[in-house]
Order: structure tokens, then C-alpha cells, then sequence
């Protein structure tokens, strides 16, 4: 579990090809050092596991579902990314819970500035459109956002400075994919409202009338 508060922007040293998968040499001077071997550390936004800590770096792992459902398949050397340590339990919840369990990959359609602030416009698949709401968070790339508006199928954030300071999001540019995952207290409200695989059909007047509190 992850907060979207990002911790260091490190960058992809290495990537070699293995068993499907691939190994990814990340440097990280902040979190190398203090990693574990075995813990979770959220890279943009998906959550890896680390194989081997080093001195100023982190050594991880991507299956191949991974590869083919996140932007992590397409990160070539040199590559900047966000990262965060798990959460841990006493600290403080900066953020929203960020599970690091991608839902979609997303495409930047538009950004341009207001005053300070830089506004961004991200298109999704229409399917997971029902778990956003303005205000409602949102994580992109791993980033803790809120969300500003919601059209059919995009929606728009507001970038802080602090925030384009100390993410990759200072060099997101139109066109650029980005792991999106939506919050998960709305994923269940939605699948609730569905009724899910069950064919319950979903919430109804009826079934509301008989919750009490």
C-alpha cells in the first residue's frame, strides 16, 4: 500500500530481458540505500518488488503481464520515474490509498499553464470512467492528484508546483502515456452499483431500503 506521495525521482540505469520478464536496474541515491530486499516500491505507480538493493540503486523485477498492462514495458534506459516506499504503519497519510496495482495506461491530451499551476487533461478507457468524480483522487504515474473535471472519457488535474518540482510530471508532454489507477474505495462502490458477477442486478431502492446503520 502506497500513499502517491513521491519520495525520489530515480532513473532506469539498466534493463536486461528475463525468463518473460524484465529486470530493471533503477538508480535511486535516496532509496538504494535503505531498501530491503523483498519490499514494495511503487515505480510510476506500479508496484515492483526489489531483488537486490545497491549502494545508491535498487535491482526489480516486471512479469509480463506487467510489461503488457502498465507503461513499465516501454521505459528505456535513461528514463526518469517516480518512487515511493510503501507505506508504513504510524506515518502519515499524505496522499490517498495508492494500492500500486495499475488499472489502465491513459494518454495526456492537453496542458497548458494557469498562473503557477499547470493544468493536464487525461484520456482513459470509457470503462473506467464511473470511478471518477470531480474532487475524488486519482493516481497518475504514481502521483497522488485530485481530480479537477470529468468529461466522457478524460478528465483534468491541477499540478502544483511542488508537485512539478519533484515528480516527472514537469516533463509530461501531450501525447505521453501514463499509468492510471483509480481510487479503490470507488472501484467497489461501482461494482457494487453493477451487482458485480452475481447477476444481483446491483443496488436498487429495495436493497437500500433494508441497510441501516
Amino acid at each position: 500500500m502506497f500513499t502517491g506521495l513521491i519520495q525520489e525521482v530515480g532513473t532506469i540505469g539498466a534493463i536486461r530481458q528475463r525468463g518473460g520478464g524484465a529486470e530493471l536496474t533503477v538508480s535511486a541515491p535516496s532509496i538504494g540505500p535503505v531498501c530491503e530486499i523483498g519490499e514494495s516500491i511503487a515505480v510510476n505507480g506500479t508496484c515492483l518488488t526489489v531483488e537486490r538493493p545497491m549502494d545508491a540503486a535498487f535491482v526489480c523485477y516486471a512479469g509480463s503481464e506487467t510489461l503488457e498492462r502498465t507503461t513499465v514495458g516501454a521505459l528505456g534506459t535513461g528514463a526518469r520515474v517516480n518512487l515511493e516506499r510503501a507505506l508504513a504503519v504510524g506515518e502519515r497519510l499524505g496522499g490517498h490509498f495508492v494500492q500500486g496495482h495499475v488499472d489502465c495506461v491513459g494518454t495526456l491530451t492537453a496542458r497548458h499553464a494557469d498562473g503557477e499551476t499547470v493544468r493536464l487533461t487525461c484520456e482513459i478507457p470509457t470503462e473506467f470512467m464511473d470511478h471518477l468524480v470531480p474532487k475524488g483522487s486519482i493516481a497518475v504515474d504514481g502521483i497522488s492528484l485530485t481530480v479537477t473535471d470529468v468529461g466522457e472519457s478524460d478528465f483534468g488535474v491541477a499540478i502544483i508546483p511542488h508537485t512539478l518540482g519533484n515528480t516527472t510530471l514537469a516533463d509530461a508532454t501531450t501525447g505521453q502515456r501514463v499509468n492510471i489507477e483509480t481510487d479503490v474505495l470507488a472501484k467497489y462502490v461501482a461494482r457494487l452499483v453493477r451487482g458485480g458477477d452475481t447477476g444481483s442486478g446491483g443496488l436498487t431502492t429495495r436493497t437500500c431500503a433494508t441497510v441501516t446503520l
